[in-house]
């Protein structure tokens, strides 16, 4: 096993490093054996209200970070980007301790979010607004603002990228933060706050709070000085974040939430690319993906044939020690553990096909064996529920109509793939599945640059691209009466 330091384990309050009030703290566990890795301060109300404090006090009208030129707020993004990545192996290893990702994909992730904050960094001195043609003797123009004091809440499935996502946009914009981590992997946040330091930023304009739902982000969602919640997590839980932020106040709301997405393949695709893509779609991260392709539809004219492939694919995905060079670590916990396992049995139950995998690895740690369904039919409960781990299941159909229909018969939409060599077919698609991102002949490859976020109970509003920083802007026109101008 690789020897981690774990450096930070307590709140990180205005540029502090604080015990909870309580005294209390909290294990967090490694998934690959079980064991406890370390003991972190467990943030709860006494705690966020201290955290807010010191955010609503860095956001005052004449602090230094209100007062700060939105350049030097750019400079300050690229100083972080760049600890980020000096620390990219240290961050990567202890990401893979703490959520059990393969080391490889933990340090191409510090990468990717070092470039999301890069992407902002170059958008703060470029928020602009306008001016308009407003009638009557007027001047009318528009300021855009930040929001003010924000409350993010991590997921543990890509605990750096989805902080990258949310830190970046709002300090561009010039807003503070309480960031509250999933309890499940606090210790990556933990330690790009003592990166946040470093970089200079003002004490109070982020804060880092690890905690649990209830207690810490309850008070977080439900703080009357907070003015706006961006969460990712399920759909369930988003619900409650959604009351929440308008229980005390209306808090502004980003919501990235659970999916349930397709991935169609067509009858011209070529069987060995499409089987690749598919099985990236479904089983990246170890199938903990919102926006994981898992419900896959062939096509009747090569279905057996791709249905053969995937199940070899799968056979061959290489699951074990997330420190050695394999594709798939364990899952993130016991619960979601036993949560993927019950949903194998139930594939199993209703019928339908299980060619690969469909049962725990090893007798030690969260790992699963990669599983691939055949001849699910939609009704299935595999097909119609979110099962977040390592299942595949597919699916047959016969026409274009009958698919689409079939695609977007779900409460969810965050994201929809279409492999095809026709483009008309791939654009047809893409116009009419209902989610928030479409992917023709590739699959979740999401940028700085492009916004996602999903339709229906796949959430509200967008992060990253141009949409990620409007959402921690407010606009206010301002209008100004002018002598009136004689007619000649």
């Amino acid at each position: 096993m690789v020897k981690i330091d774990v450096k930070y384990t307590k709140l990180f309050i205005n540029n502090d490093w604080v015990d909870a009030v309580s005294k209390k703290t909290f294990p967090t566990i490694n998934p690959q054996d079980e064991t406890v890795i370390a003991q972190v301060a467990e943030g709860d109300k006494a705690d966020i209200d201290k955290a807010v404090e010191a955010a609503k006090k860095a956001f005052s009208r004449y602090s230094k970070w209100r007062t700060m030129d939105a350049s030097q707020r750019g400079l300050l993004l690229l100083k972080l980007a760049d600890l980020i990545e000096s620390q990219a192996r240290y961050l990567a290893e202890l990401e893979t301790l703490d959520c059990g990702k393969p080391v490889k994909t933990a340090e191409e992730e510090v990468y990717y979010s070092a470039s999301v904050l890069r992407y902002y960094a170059g958008k703060a001195d470029k928020i602009l607004g306008n001016t308009i043609p407003a009638d009557g003797d007027v001047l009318s123009f528009t300021l855009k603002e930040p929001v003010g004091v924000c409350a993010q809440i991590i997921p543990w499935n890509y605990p750096i990228p989805m902080m990258s996502w949310k830190l970046a946009p709002a300090l561009a914009a010039g807003c503070t933060i309480i960031v509250k981590p999933a309890e499940q992997t606090p210790l990556t946040a933990l330690a790009i706050a003592a990166l946040i330091k470093e970089a200079g930023f003002p004490p109070g304009v982020v804060n880092v709070v690890p905690g649990y739902g209830p207690t810490a982000g309850a008070a977080l969602t439900h703080h009357p000085d907070v003015d706006k919640v961006a969460f990712t997590g399920s759909t369930e839980v988003g619900r409650i974040v959604l009351g929440a932020a308008s229980a005390v106040n209306l808090k502004r709301v980003t919501l990235e939430l659970g999916g349930k997405s397709p991935l169609v393949v067509f009858n011209d695709a070529d069987v060995e690319k499409a089987a690749q893509i598919a099985h990236a779609a479904a089983f990246a991260n170890g199938g903990q993906c919102c926006c994981a392709g898992t419900r896959t539809y062939v096509q009747s004219g090569i279905y057996d044939q791709f249905v053969q492939k995937a199940a070899e694919i799968a056979k061959n995905r290489s699951v074990g020690n997330p420190f050695d060079d394999v594709q798939q670590g364990p899952q993130i916990d016991k619960d979601m553990f036993q949560k993927v396992l019950h949903y194998i049995a139930a594939g199993k139950e209703s019928g339908a096909r299980c060619l690969v995998g469909g049962d725990k690895l090893g007798s030690k740690g969260y790992y699963i064996k990669p599983t691939v369904f055949a001849d699910v039919k939609d009704d299935m409960k595999i097909a119609r529920e979110e099962i977040f781990g390592p299942v595949q299941s597919i699916f047959k159909f016969e026409t274009f109509e009958e698919v689409v229909d079939r695609a977007n018969d779900t409460n969810y939409g965050l994201g929809a793939g279409v492999i095809t060599n026709d483009i008309t077919t791939a654009l047809s698609f893409a116009k009419q599945v209902r989610a928030g991102s479409v992917w023709i002949n590739t699959y979740d490859h999401v940028t700085s640059q492009t916004p996602f976020g999903g339709f229906k109970d796949s959430g509200l509003g967008r992060e990253l691209g141009e949409d990620g920083i409007n959402q921690y802007l407010e606009i206010k026109t301002v209008t100004l009466g002018l002598p009136k101008i004689p007619q000649l």
